[in-house]
């Protein structure tokens, strides 16, 4: 396996995030597909351009690999299916105007990759780690105190990508490979929902003629360039690490709902903004901290 190198699990995570975080301008411009739709065909163009891209980008024996361990095929059809109920639930957020909803769901999720980090592989936090996710953690429960019910949205969304994360560190397969697997086993059911919705925008041939055929084929690239960033990213740092990158994206994602979207953001909104940059500068700093000691010992 690759020795860890902090540094590029550090670029690469700051890239998938930011890639994330300007998500909804791009399906922003699919609006007019349904959700169901843009993920079927998410889902094919995902599988395409993953397997040109691993032909130019060589990862010897990965078949062979697999072949011989079919329980990783298995462990791969359980991180697809996550994945593909996230990019669900987040585009239908996106456009039905639920993208504060969408940023408090990704506030939730580094939550959930400290938890289990913590829980199912025995990660262990430094002190001041813990007081940058007591107030992250303060953040994300007022904002549920001041909605007034669960926020259904925001956690089916954490909940999926934090056990799709923990699924693919721990999964004996490299990051393009992987995802490329994992596109393709749901490519059979985005072609079998096509075939029985004849009606659907991307089943008419003449459909395929316009410029948003070109964004929907787009698809492909858009989501597999953040995707292997985050994979490969996983291999190099701590799981509870990487979740704290995370708020990049939501934050991303919360200024472009209020700011070019015009979505509303309740002055709750703004306090939990408040609790949670305030952990992740804590916690910056003490990842920098630990850099720095492990660099000059």
């Amino acid at each position: 396996m690759q020795a860890a190198n902090p540094r590029r699990g550090y670029i690469l995570g700051l890239s998938a995030y930011i890639i994330w975080g300007l998500f909804p301008i791009y399906f922003k411009v699919l609006a007019s597909v349904p959700s169901l739709e843009i993920i079927v065909n998410r889902a094919i163009w995902s599988a395409i351009f993953g397997s040109l891209l691993l032909l130019v980008w060589k990862h010897p024996g990965w078949w062979q690999e697999l072949r011989d361990n079919p329980g990783r095929l298995a462990i791969l059809a359980c991180s697809g299916s996550l994945i593909a109920a996230n990019w669900l639930i987040y585009v239908w957020a996106v456009n039905n105007n639920h993208m504060v909803e969408a940023s408090l769901g990704y506030f939730i999720n580094p939550l959930i990759n400290v938890m289990l980090g913590m829980v199912l592989l025995r990660e262990r936090l430094r002190p001041l780690q813990w007081v940058a996710v007591m107030l992250a953690l303060i953040g994300v429960l007022q904002q549920v105190w001041q909605v007034g019910s669960l926020p259904w949205v925001s956690l089916a969304l954490a909940f999926t990508f934090g056990f799709y994360g923990l699924i693919r560190k721990k999964a004996p397969v490299a990051a393009l490979p992987g995802l490329v697997v994992e596109t393709w086993i749901l490519v059979p059911l985005a072609v079998g929902w096509l075939l029985f919705n004849p009606l659907a925008h991307s089943a008419q041939p003449e459909f395929w003629t316009t410029t948003q055929a070109l964004w929907l084929a787009a698809a492909g690239p858009v989501t597999l360039v953040p995707l292997v960033c985050f994979n490969a990213a996983a291999r190099h740092l701590p799981y509870a690490t990487l979740g704290f990158l995370q708020y990049i994206a939501p934050t991303l994602v919360l200024a472009l709902a209020v700011i070019l979207y015009d979505e509303h953001m309740p002055s709750a909104t703004l306090v939990t903004f408040a609790f949670i940059w305030s952990g992740l500068v804590i916690y910056s700093f003490d990842a920098w901290r630990s850099l720095r000691k492990r660099a000059q010992g």
